[in-house]
């Protein structure tokens, strides 16, 4: 082999273990999940996805996907009961609030377990929202999502009105299981 062969076999080879480097980086290992279906309440067309992750160092991983839905800013909270058999989501109950805390935004320190945000619908209809929560476990326990369910609100959380964040009426519910 000559030289010109050999510097090229080094440089393919430190190339390749680089990217094997990078692609086997580990990342957070994850724990249970539980899983809502978003269905349409109080006579909309609402559906989506939520899944909640349970990570290893603490907290849970939330992603909610929404589709036909309309545009702008909605409030997305967990609510106490696992029902969502009302037409308008009233069964479902209030917003989970293990620690008796006021209603806030899902940054404050003192906020209800449930208090996930605004989640932000695109023109045409979908959206998105990822956020971890401290407050919020998947194991059984007091702050445990299992059981409860998901809603996704007519209006904006103002994160200030108490207790709903005047976030209007439910129009999408899912069972958290």
């Amino acid at each position: 082999m000559n030289r010109k062969t050999i510097t090229a076999l080094v440089f393919s080879a430190a190339a390749a273990l680089a990217l094997s480097g990078c692609a086997s980086s580990p990342k957070a290992p994850e724990g249970p999940q539980a899983r809502a279906t978003i269905e349409a309440r109080s006579d909309s067309t609402v559906t989506g996805t939520a899944t909640f992750t349970e990570l290893s160092t603490g907290g849970v991983k939330v992603h909610v996907h929404i589709e036909k839905a309309p545009p702008g800013t909605h409030g997305l909270h967990i609510h106490e009961k696992g029902d969502c058999s009302d037409p308008k989501a009233a069964s479902a109950g209030g917003h989970f609030n293990p620690g008796g805390m006021p209603h806030s935004g899902p940054m404050d320190m003192k906020r209800h377990a449930g208090d996930l945000g605004n989640i932000e619908i695109k023109a045409d209809g979908t959206g998105d929202l990822d956020i971890t929560s401290d407050l919020l476990t998947v194991k059984a326990g007091p702050n445990s999502v299992v059981g409860r369910s998901v809603v996704f609100h007519e209006k904006a959380d103002d994160f200030k009105t108490q207790p709903t964040g005047n976030a209007g009426g439910r129009f999408g519910c899912g069972v958290i299981q």
